[in-house]
């Protein structure tokens, strides 16, 4: 080794030094940034959440933490309410016979609701899926009850369904005046003619979620089933249904809250005091008859509190157990789709 080359060997761990040195500020520029990135993230999350979740604390959680307050009192809706009564208003409405009544006929018509429109709803579906003539015209013609207002429905059905209605008259001339029934005050019949009212109104809704469903469904499978030499049926069940179960499941959700909820139908064709005795009263009857009509606003407001808590353990249960593989599916991270 030369005098000359070893200054040029020395030299070599002073330049790696050097350069590591020199390259120690730039994980701290780096981790600025991610910072900076983040909190400006976070700000646009805010800037354009905050509206929304300002208006669904407004109508949404503060009405129901209102309710839940002015259930302890005894309250006849004007001024601030003094007559605090405690639990005493929920405990009235489990001893009234009326009210477990008329959670009976909530869930009644939460099952038969499923079990008379969702079959009926798909067996549509697969008709209007077909290539057909008239196709649109019958699609627009099955959802036209589902946009007319309850109101009207309501009052032409109540009139349709009198002792001396339409639908009675219309057995009589032909000749069936062994089929004339009382159609809204007989108990034995009022709660089917209140599932067919809301059957006629709502299946039309149904039916549409049920045909979007269907027209994700790739046609390419159907090709594959034809080549293997399925039938219709056989490829309806073995393709359609199990791929239709996330549109068949979001619809029986609503489905249920909604029958959980019903109130504008049984008002209108019931009336006031009629419902309960015909056997078609629901929760929300209950609370507009005992709160509102009553002066009592106390004990709607424990009402609406028990119909809100029973419908949220409802929807809890519902996605807990069968819309779990829907929300699980649509993770991207395994470990979150586990969870």
């Amino acid at each position: 080794m030369t005098d000359t080359q070893a200054p040029r060997i020395a030299t070599v761990p002073e330049r790696i030094a050097d350069t590591g040195a020199g390259s120690t500020p730039a994980p701290v520029s780096g981790s600025r940034r991610p910072r900076r990135a983040d909190w400006r993230k976070r700000g646009e999350i805010a800037l354009l959440s905050g509206p929304a979740l300002i208006v669904f604390l407004g109508f949404v959680i503060f009405p129901v933490v209102m309710a839940a307050f002015y259930g302890f009192f005894k309250w006849n809706g004007f001024g601030w309410p003094t007559e605090f009564v405690g639990l005493r208003n929920y405990v009235l409405i489990w001893e009234d016979e009326t009210f477990r009544a008329a959670v009976g006929h909530n869930f009644a018509i939460v099952i038969l609701s499923l079990l008379l429109q969702g079959p009926l709803a798909i067996l549509f579906a697969l008709l209007l899926n077909q290539r057909m003539k008239g196709r649109s015209l019958i699609r627009v013609l099955i959802f036209v009850p589902y946009v007319i207002s309850e109101v009207v429905v309501g009052t032409g059905w109540s009139l349709m369904m009198q002792d001396t209605g339409a639908v009675n008259s219309l057995l009589a001339k032909m000749g069936l005046e062994g089929l004339r029934q009382s159609w809204i005050a007989d108990p034995d019949v009022a709660i089917w003619t209140l599932m067919l009212i809301i059957s006629w109104k709502y299946i039309g809704f149904a039916v549409i979620l049920m045909l979007a469903g269907m027209q994700s469904i790739p046609e390419e499978l159907y090709e594959a089933a034809a080549i293997d030499g399925a039938g219709f049926w056989k490829t309806q069940w073995s393709i359609t249904l199990p791929l239709l179960g996330p549109t068949i499941r979001i619809w029986a959700f609503l489905s249920i809250i909604g029958s959980l909820q019903l109130f504008d139908l049984v008002n209108i064709i019931w009336g006031q005091y009629v419902a309960a005795t015909a056997g078609t009263s629901t929760m929300a009857t209950y609370m507009y008859q005992n709160g509102h009509l009553a002066g009592n606003y106390g004990f709607g407001n424990a009402v609406a509190v028990m119909l809100f808590l029973i419908s949220l353990v409802v929807a809890l249960v519902y996605q807990r157990f069968v819309l779990r593989r829907d929300t699980a599916g649509a993770l991207t991270d395994g470990g979150k789709a586990e969870r």
